[in-house]
Parts: structure tokens; C-alpha cells; sequence
């Protein structure tokens, strides 16, 4: 019951808030880069900032869940969610946008000590002190990279519903009676109210507060689900694939290519795929298939000791690479 309340908060809450951007004109205008024709309002991802934050201080007050985690997340994903939102109003110098990141992600990785001991190809791997700096520089890693991949309608929601949805499910699992599993749930009602609104064709955008946060509490969450049981960190990084495959392999080749890889593009694959098919909805619909069809039963694989996790990664990567290479992720764009 409280996840279908949480679900109605976060859409009601998204209705305001397109109320509050046609009246400011928090307005996305399409240009040569968009995927989308329609002047649509942004800024409705801070729904679930909203929503999200307030019942994650309730869960941990009611569940008891470790404070000093508990607040590190709720503070990191309030900062990164407050630069994101003064982003959606005007525009943040990227360095500052850095710092922030940094400053949320670290106050994270201190609060659980790092990495976990890791089993890498049934070899353990203790990172100690370099696992901090690790942690830190992949969290700001996806949480762009989720910025990134938000360029049509419904496809961070989607992926946020089902990462959330699956990881919380096979934490479940492992420990049953982890508050954790609640807060993961609690995201996916909050996402999914919003997405009511942001599905194809979507009636207003996520914006930079919404798409942050997520990026930064979905990396956060699998790091602290990690220290519960290290085969968690495996799980993250096969369900959260079809977005780390698309927006490394983006980056890698434009990097290559010796463009700036900071300075915006439409060059990812589901961009291409957009333009191909003329169509978000097939699109999205497709990063759904994937992740619940074969990404999710791959995690699986790993929580029941079927497969190693890194073989299990790697394994789910291979068709995702493919992927990429057919839709040219990170091709130079024609004028």
C-alpha cells in the first residue's frame, strides 16, 4: 500500500511541477541535438527528488537504518539534485557541477568504507585505500552518464524502474529482512509516478535534477548494497548495462576521434536508433525488453552462484557492445 501512495505523491507532485514550468517557462526547446520537436517542460525528475528524499527520512527513522549511511545519501542526493536544479534554471560551469558531485559522492563512500572485498574470476581483490577513489570516480561516472543517456522520452525512467525493481528483488534474497530493500522499492514508485507523465510521448522531461540524482543514487545504492553481499555490486553493473555500455562506448570513440567529450551530442545509440525508427516508444520499449529479458535473469545467474559475477558481466556486455557497434554509438554526427 505505501509504494501505490508513493506512486500517487510522486505523480501529483509531477503535475505541479509542469504547472510551475509552463508558468516560468522551464521550457526544453528542441534544437540541432534534440530528440524531441515539441517545446516540452523540463524539471519533473525533481518529483522523485521530492518524494524519494522524504521517504527515505522516513524509512530510516521508522526501519532504524544505519544514520550515518542514511544521511550521507540523503544529503549527497539533496546536493546533486540542488546543482541539477539550478542547472535546469540557467547553467552551472562544469567545474562546479564537479565539486559538487565530488563532495556527495565522497560523504557516500566514506559512510560505508569503500570497496568490498571483490571476487574477480574467483580471485579476491582488496582495493583499501584506492577503493575510495574508485567508488568516488565511478559514481560521478554514472551519475553523468545517466544525464547523458536522458534524451528520450521514458528511457531513464524506464531503466531506473527496472534497476531498482530487480536489484531490490534479489537483495531480497540474500537478506530478507534489509531496510535497504525497501528504499530501493521506494525509488521505484517514486519513478514510476513520473514516468506516468514521461512516457511517450512524454508530457514534460526529467531535467538535470531528476536525471543526477537517480545516476548518483543508483550508483550509491550499489555500492552500499555491496557491503550486504559483494555479488550486489556484480548485479548493479549487468542491470545497469544497456546505459554504461552505450554512454562509455559514446564516450570512448569520440574521445578517440579527439572531440571534446564534455561538449553536448545526439551521437549515442539509442539517439541513432530514435532517428532510425522515427520512434521513442520503440526505443524505450526495447531498453525494457532488454533489461527484464535478459539482463535481469543474467544478475540472477549471479545471486544464485550460477556464474562469477565478472563472467556474468562480461558475458551480458557482449550482445550490449553489439549493439552499440550496429546503431554507431559515438559516430561523428552528418550536418
Amino acid at each position: 500500500m505505501i509504494y501505490i501512495i508513493i506512486l500517487l505523491c510522486s505523480f501529483l507532485c509531477t503535475l505541479c511541477i509542469k504547472k510551475y514550468a509552463l508558468k516560468n517557462n522551464v521550457i526544453d526547446i528542441p534544437n540541432e541535438r534534440s530528440s524531441h520537436s515539441t517545446p516540452t517542460p523540463r524539471g519533473g525528475g525533481l518529483s522523485v527528488v521530492i518524494t524519494f528524499l522524504v521517504s527515505l527520512a522516513v524509512c530510516i527513522y521508522i526501519q532504524g537504518f544505519d544514520l550515518f549511511v542514511g544521511i550521507s545519501l540523503f544529503v549527497g542526493g539533496a546536493l546533486v539534485a540542488f546543482i541539477g536544479f539550478i542547472d535546469d534554471h540557467g547553467h552551472v560551469d562544469a567545474k562546479w557541477r564537479l565539486l559538487i558531485h565530488s563532495i556527495a559522492s565522497f560523504c557516500v563512500v566514506y559512510s560505508v568504507n569503500g570497496l568490498p572485498v571483490l571476487d574477480i574470476f574467483g580471485v579476491e581483490f582488496d582495493f583499501g585505500v584506492f577503493g575510495y577513489f574508485l567508488s568516488v570516480v565511478a559514481i560521478i561516472w554514472i551519475l553523468n552518464l545517466f544525464n547523458f543517456m536522458d534524451g528520450i522520452d521514458g528511457i531513464a525512467g524506464v531503466e531506473a524502474i527496472t534497476c531498482t525493481f530487480f536489484a531490490g528483488l534479489f537483495l531480497s534474497f540474500i537478506s530478507p529482512e534489509s531496510s535497504l530493500v525497501t528504499m530501493l522499492w521506494l525509488l521505484t514508485a517514486s519513478v514510476s509516478g513520473f514516468l506516468l507523465l514521461n512516457f511517450p510521448p512524454a508530457k514534460i522531461f526529467m531535467g538535470d535534477a531528476g536525471s543526477g540524482f537517480l545516476g548518483f543514487m543508483l550508483a550509491v545504492f550499489a555500492l552500499v548494497s555491496s557491503t550486504i553481499d559483494q555479488s550486489m555490486l556484480w548485479v548493479w553493473l549487468i542491470l545497469l548495462g544497456v546505459f554504461i555500455v552505450d554512454a562509455t562506448f559514446t564516450m570512448v570513440r569520440r574521445f578517440a576521434r579527439g572531440e571534446k567529450i564534455y561538449e553536448a551530442h545526439c551521437s549515442h545509440a539509442y539517439q541513432f536508433a530514435s532517428r532510425k525508427y522515427s520512434s521513442h516508444l520503440k526505443v524505450t520499449l526495447s531498453v525494457l525488453i532488454i533489461n527484464v529479458f535478459w539482463l535481469a535473469p543474467m544478475a540472477y545467474l549471479v545471486i544464485n552462484e550460477t556464474l562469477n559475477g565478472a563472467s556474468a558481466l562480461c558475458i551480458s556486455y557482449i550482445p550490449l557492445i553489439g549493439l552499440a557497434i550496429k546503431y554507431s554509438a559515438g559516430a561523428e554526427q552528418v550536418e
